[in-house]
């Protein structure tokens, strides 16, 4: 497929490939995989644009990230970390954290599809994705504590709403890897499927063709609004505050006079770019 043309210049990249499965699909592969696609503070930046480009392209409705290789990501680049220990540096992420992903506040979908080690910083990242799809290879955890460390980049309030205190003890305090069978268990995995980097994908991109099938200004409000629920605010506060945020600029938009007219006439939708 030839490359879509963007109202948006495409990032730079150095770390990572891009791809476009579709049009309004962005598919983004960690591409260290000697380094187990550990991410250092130049891929960190890198990734941030990434995001923040996919928020901000208007064709772009849904996003993915996976590993190069058998590791999805397996955390921070610790070779770099020591090195700025022993020069007495700070290392400085970007307020969207790990991977741009892991504190990451953005307004559109992303999937991670988790080919392998998904560690540290990169199971980080993954938590704070919209939609997970894993290998039957693919293990989580948090071994921070095993090298004196903590998992400061958002995972910890995050995981605890998503799989409860006692599991979310048991993955932070002891640094034991999970099996994909037990994160789906858990519910931290939407589907396990296949068994290599490749089948991985194509459920990822199946699972972002439904997304991007729908209204792209519904899939951003209707996002938000889970988001807001799953971040602690109360549902009737977060049901008001994406109403009070977001519902005017949906009904002044094309997509939902769209949406509501096809239904009427017994036809496919034909969704514009979303602009709110």
């Amino acid at each position: 497929m030839s490359q879509p043309k963007f109202e948006l210049p495409i990032p730079a990249v150095k770390y990572c490939i891009l791809s476009f499965p579709q049009p309004n699909i962005l598919l983004v592969e960690l591409n260290r995989a000697k380094e187990l696609n550990c991410v250092n503070l130049e891929g960190h930046a890198e990734l941030d644009a990434i995001w923040t480009w996919l928020d901000e392209e208007p064709s772009l409705v849904c996003g993915i990230i996976t590993g190069k290789g058998r590791s999805f990501c397996a955390g921070a680049d610790l070779k770099e970390w020591n090195s700025h220990n022993q020069g007495g540096k700070k290392r400085i992420l970007p307020a969207s954290g790990f991977g741009g992903l892991s504190r990451r506040n953005g307004r559109k979908p992303v999937i991670a599809a988790v080919n392998g080690i998904c560690y540290g910083g990169g199971f980080e990242a993954a938590v704070n994705c919209d939609l997970l799809v894993a290998s039957p290879k693919a293990t989580f955890s948090l071994p921070e504590v095993k090298i004196g460390v903590v998992a400061l980049a958002g995972a910890l309030p995050r995981l605890i709403r998503t799989v409860g205190k006692p599991r979310a003890m048991e993955m932070a305090l002891t640094g034991r890897a999970i099996t994909a069978a037990e994160g789906m268990e858990w519910g931290l995995v939407n589907k396990i499927v296949g068994n290599g980097e490749d089948e991985v994908v194509k459920v990822a991109i199946d699972y972002a063709k439904m997304i991007a099938a729908n209204s792209p200004d519904a899939v951003i409000v209707t996002r938000e609004g889970v988001k807001m629920g799953w971040e602690g605010v109360g549902a009737e506060d977060a049901t008001r505050q994406t109403a009070d945020t977001w519902a005017a600029r949906l009904h002044a938009g094309a997509n939902m006079k769209e949406g509501v007219q096809s239904f009427v006439e017994k036809r496919k939708p034909r969704w514009t770019p979303a602009r709110l």
